[in-house]
């Protein structure tokens, strides 16, 4: 989960990392309200600050400086509603202006590839990392963190040296990675960013700004639900996060239910494959995909089946679905049981289900699978005996019915 900047620095507070003081508003009004309190403690210029997850909002003019209540309404009213990258700005952050010496650049985060942390560090901040890692890439630290022994003080100056942050900066700079390394661990983030890390004229050091993503995998563990954005969640995803449900909404048209996660990317995979081949038979058009990654798990009962298929079928967008299962823990009796399940539950409801839904089985139970969808006669089932086969067939009759409609 990625978190808006005022969200970020939040934590970043908690954790004592120093931060301006500032204040989030929806309307100009309410921004000229914050800056006219600014404005009552001697501090009349704020900036403006549009919040949306995404990077670039200087460049697209989604941040301004104010001087005044006055200015802070009229730079409100032109960030407010803006597109960022196709973001759309619903608040803005109005903070007090820092007087700004130089700018840095730290952060710490979950380097996959290597299968460790690492600290960024570079001395040539406020613009975006991936700018100065291509133009100046020299100026730029990356320093392997191990999870065993964190960063203590003599790590967090080893890395600020490492930065090539001048000495005037380093102790506080240093103090500050110290705690942005807390702020990462202790809220089980795969990044923590402040861009940029500035030095005032007065020797302080401040995150001016901050971006942080936080590990959904720890959710568990975690208080993080007052970060949460219910406007920006999908709401088929929402559906099936209530339900406990490994649910990835796509841009396609085939609905794919699968047990474990590799299989379930292998079947997003031969599913676009085969999308391509009709698109080809088909000449013009055509170019069905998949709609959604959904694994079911392991262990998956029959209601576990029957809820996957129920949030797979109330995508307007899928046009067939396919049940693609390797028994093993996993048994394809209850499975079947659970096609059968949702097809009457939904029915029951009022909810017909009209789509066509293919399915393989392979594996534990196959067989009693295969005869429980066959006794059913569910005139929307079909099943394939291999892969390839099931994704082709699914493929077509996603064409099928986007073609009737």
């Amino acid at each position: 989960m990625d978190l808006f900047e005022y969200q970020a620095k939040e934590l970043f507070a908690e954790y004592g990392v120093p931060v301006q003081k500032g204040q989030v508003a929806s309307t100009p009004d309410e921004a000229r309200r914050i800056a006219a309190g600014f404005a009552a403690e001697g501090k009349p210029l704020v900036v403006v600050k549009a919040q949306v997850k995404t990077g670039g909002r200087g460049k697209a003019g989604g941040v301004k400086l104010a001087n005044g209540p006055d200015e802070a309404f009229e730079k409100a009213g032109k960030i407010l509603g803006m597109d960022i990258k196709g973001h759309t700005v619903h608040t803005v952050l109005v903070t007090e202006a820092a007087d700004i010496a130089e700018e840095y650049y730290l952060s710490f985060l979950l380097d996959r590839a290597n299968r460790a942390f690492t600290a960024i560090c570079s001395v040539e901040g406020g613009v975006e990392i991936e700018e100065v890692a291509h133009s100046s890439p020299e100026v730029i630290a990356r320093i392997p963190v191990s999870p065993l022994t964190g960063v203590d003080h003599a790590k967090a100056a080893e890395i600020i040296a490492a930065g090539r942050i001048p000495e005037r900066a380093a102790e506080a700079a240093a103090t500050l990675a110290e705690r942005l390394w807390a702020v990462f661990t202790d809220e089980d983030a795969t990044l923590a960013e402040v861009n940029p890390m500035v030095l005032t004229p007065d020797g302080q050091v401040l995150a001016v700004d901050g971006k942080v993503t936080l590990d959904d995998n720890a959710a568990f563990r975690q208080e993080h639900e007052r970060f949460a954005d219910p406007g920006a969640a999908d709401p088929i995803e929402a559906r099936a996060r209530e339900k406990h449900l490994n649910y990835v909404k796509l841009d396609g048209e085939v609905g794919i239910i699968g047990n474990g996660a590799g299989l379930v990317m292998s079947t997003l995979d031969v599913v676009a494959y085969a999308g391509e081949q009709v698109k080809g038979a088909a000449g013009a058009g055509g170019g069905i995909r998949p709609a959604n990654f959904l694994d079911i798990g392991g262990g998956a009962s029959a209601e576990v089946m029957a809820n996957g298929l129920e949030i797979v079928l109330s995508d307007p967008a899928v046009k067939s679905v396919f049940v693609n299962v390797f028994g093993g823990i996993t048994a394809c009796d209850a499975v079947a049981n659970g096609i059968v399940s949702a097809i009457g539950m939904l029915n029951e409801r009022g909810e017909q289900v009209d789509r066509p839904i293919v399915v393989r089985l392979d594996g534990n139970n196959a067989a009693e699978g295969r005869r429980i969808l066959n006794e059913a006669a569910l005139p929307v089932v079909e099943q394939v005996d291999t892969m390839d086969g099931a994704a082709r067939r699914a493929a077509e009759l996603a064409a099928s019915v986007a073609k009737g409609a």
